[in-house]
Parts: structure tokens; sequence; C-alpha cells
């Protein structure tokens, strides 16, 4: 569950630690001020290394989350942006770099949440139900099943009586036919 907030973590972090320095970020320390963070300035040094740390925070988030869905795009631009606000930060400083780093990689965060909201397999995990009760029809044995997710299971064998279920006709599968939920296809 953490894993699918790391991102947004890092780079919202990164975005308030970076308010919390007026010295490298004046925009966004003048924003800062605004809800107190102008009170923090004598901090300053140690808040630029939580920024390098959120950024880095995001970044794990972003990898993780393309281990989980393969989407290349979320991961691409805020690596891009991580590199650019490394750049814009120890090589030659540039505080637009540093700004157009930040909105990259927010941009980044955003385009994961949404990349993440249109992935099928963590939808059926929140929405569907992959479990389902098989009532054979000739013994009244009941057993609870997993159900497959990629296909129509049109088979089963019952473990007290032998029968063999098959579905009803009309129906795509054993657990449209005899369990307590239809299908993830159905569903």
């Amino acid at each position: 569950m953490l894993i699918r907030f790391l991102d947004k973590l890092g780079s919202v972090g990164a975005m308030l630690a970076a308010a919390a320095c007026p010295i490298c970020f004046p925009l966004l320390a003048a924003a800062g001020s605004v809800v107190g963070f102008g009170a923090l300035h004598p901090y300053e040094g140690k808040f630029l290394y939580l920024y390098q740390l959120f950024i880095l925070v995001a970044l794990v988030g972003l990898v993780l989350s393309f281990r989980r869905h393969r989407k290349a795009a979320p991961l691409v631009t805020g690596i891009l942006s991580a590199v650019l606000i490394f750049y814009a930060f120890h090589i030659r400083f540039n505080e637009m770099l540093n700004y157009l780093g930040l909105v990259g990689l927010l941009g980044a965060s955003a385009l994961n949440y949404l990349e993440n909201r249109r992935c099928t397999r963590c939808k059926m995990g929140e929405t569907m139900k992959l479990t389902s009760t098989i009532t054979c029809p000739v013994c009244g044995f009941q057993k609870e099943e997993n159900m497959p997710t990629d296909a129509c299971q049109f088979f089963y064998e019952c473990t007290q009586c032998k029968t063999v279920l098959r579905p009803k006709p009309g129906e795509c599968c054993v657990f449209c036919s005899y369990g307590t939920e239809k299908c993830p296809s159905i569903q």
C-alpha cells in the first residue's frame, strides 16, 4: 500500500523542503513563507539534504511502481526530472532548471497516478472478488475456490462425490453456474 504513495510522498516532500529554502528557491520560499516556512530559514542546510532525499524517495516509488505495472512514461519522466535537478543543483546551479525538474517530478507522480488507476490488475484486486464457494448440485458439498483471472473454468470436479461439473446452458463457466460469485470476466 505504501508503494502506491511513495512517489507522491517524495514529490510533495521535495516541493515542501524546497519551499523552506529561500536562497535556492526564492519563488517557492515566497509561497512557503505564507504558510510559516520562513521560520525554518535557520535550518536551510538541513532542508537541502531533505530535498535531495525526497527526490530519491520519489524515484524509488516510481521504480517500484514500474516493476508492478510496467508503465515506462512515469519512470522516464521521473528519471529525467531527477537528473535535471541534480545537474542544476550540483554541477551548474540554475534556478529555472531546478524548478523545471520539480515540475517534471510532480508531473511524473501525476502520470503514475493516472497509469495506476488504469491498471486492470490493481482494479481486480480492489473491486473484484477472486474467490467463490462452489456448491455441487448432486451432493450439496460446498468448497471455496480461487477463480482464474485470465480464463473461464469449464470443468470442476467435486471433491466429495467426484462429479465433474460443467457450466449450465447460457453460462460461461462453473463459477457463474454453481458459485456464490460470478467469474472475474463477468464481474
